[in-house]
């Protein structure tokens, strides 16, 4: 193992351990042994949800969809009157909303919130939904579990890290995220210390390629200058991640992983098309900085593989696209038995950075940085225990019950009941 590689997966360890209680078996001695299909297929059987908490049944009387505009806001009720409310991501709920009022919402109705776990299986296959897994399906679930969770939360008065697992992160550590492809190599080097320096982050991820390419450059030649640059105007204190979005193929993926390797930076995401794991297994073993990867990665059995077969050194579900935080968190226990960490992908818009603190603060083997682009202040909201901002590149995860956040009644008010 490479020392570049050996130092992401060492810092990332060294977090995961410092609150862990020995939960889940990171490092060196995970990351050296064989584990087998069984040994993950063990982990993926173990239950996520903390339900012993909860003694009586909850009972679902009602889930709702609600609209303003191109914002969608979820919103479930137990026949005790418990409610539980949840933003979406807008831009992918604006195209799915149907699949979430006639393929998921009916399914709900009169369930037992303490089977979760069950009944997520149970709607995978309600009306052949398994057909449409991907982000088709597993935005609308996602967005509906997140207001499960807070429910739930508010019904035991503690923070979804704590119905999920125990809070080993009640700060994060955060990685400014930046997008300029399409400007040249040096309009794109001054935004992004633009946007480092307002969140003082001490860690920073910039696009390379031209996403989904074909080994095209956008603009050309902009990813050989950039990389340089990148380095030589953060130095060697900052860590630096790079991601393709599945520009290339596997021999210009290696090529573009040299020259990353030449500048120290610290990981390489999707360097090749995210459903190519034989080519995404061909690049780890070519190159010695870690591959990371996971963003669009549909399936458990995909990620079994992927992790099995060290095809990955950082996991990167996202708790959206991948259908929630028990799935997720799935993902990242069958991560840690190999050693790997986690690094939850967050998708734009809606409240996704806000769901992913929760996640990650529950996660032993969670990873140095997380991703931040910046918070939505579009969804009025107070939230008594957290600015939500970062300081000094670091953000605190809420501790009140549930997502530990009140919506504006009012913004509320302004949705109205999406019908079909």
């Amino acid at each position: 193992m490479s020392l570049n590689r050996r130092r992401f997966i060492k810092n990332a360890a060294f977090v995961g351990l410092s609150g862990a209680g020995g939960a889940f078996p990171i490092g060196s001695n995970a990351r050296q042994q064989d584990t087998d299909y069984a040994a993950l297929d063990k982990i993926l059987q173990e239950p996520v949800l903390k339900t012993g908490q909860f003694k009586d049944p909850i009972i679902v009387e009602r889930v709702e969809l609600l609209r303003f505009g191109n914002n969608f806001l979820c919103r479930v009720r137990s026949t005790d009157g418990a409610e539980g409310i949840a933003v979406s991501n807008n831009m992918m709920m604006v195209h799915l909303y149907p699949i979430f009022v006639n393929r998921i919402q009916p399914f709900f109705k009169g369930k037992d919130l303490r089977d979760w776990e069950t009944l997520l299986e149970e709607v995978y296959v309600y009306q052949s939904n398994y057909k449409m897994q991907n982000l088709a399906l597993w935005v609308p679930l996602a967005t509906l579990e997140f207001a499960v969770l807070d429910l739930l939360g508010k019904v035991v008065g503690k923070p979804i890290g704590q119905l999920i697992g125990d809070i080993h992160h009640p700060a994060i550590s955060v990685y400014q995220a930046n997008n300029y492809r399409g400007k040249s190599a040096e309009e794109s080097i001054d935004l992004i210390e633009k946007h480092v320096r307002e969140t003082q982050a001490r860690a920073l991820k910039f696009k390379v390629g031209g996403r989904m390419s074909n080994n095209a450059d956008y603009p050309p030649g902009r990813t050989e200058k950039l990389i340089p640059l990148v380095r030589k105007r953060f130095g060697d204190d900052m860590v630096i991640y790079a991601d393709s979005n599945g520009s290339y193929t596997p021999d210009h993926a290696i090529r573009v992983g040299k020259l990353m390797e030449e500048y120290r930076f610290d990981f390489y995401e999707e360097p090749v098309p995210f459903d190519w794991y034989e080519e995404t297994l061909e690049v780890a073993k070519a190159v010695t900085i870690p591959i990371a990867g996971g963003e669009q990665e549909p399936s458990m059995h995909g990620f079994r593989w992927l992790i099995k077969n060290n095809a990955l050194d950082i996991v990167q579900p996202d708790i959206f696209y991948f259908g929630g935080m028990i799935r997720s968190m799935r993902v990242a226990r069958m991560a840690a038995l190999k050693g790997k960490p986690c690094t939850p992908h967050i998708s734009g818009s809606g409240l996704g950075y806000l769901y992913m603190m929760h996640f990650v603060s529950a996660v032993p083997n969670a990873g140095p940085y997380h991703e931040f682009k910046g918070f939505n202040n579009e969804v009025p909201l107070e939230c008594p225990t957290s600015t939500l901002s970062s300081d000094g590149g670091v953000v605190k995860v809420p501790t009140g019950p549930g997502a530990g956040i009140t919506i504006d009644p009012d913004y509320i008010s302004k949705h109205k009941v999406v019908t079909a």
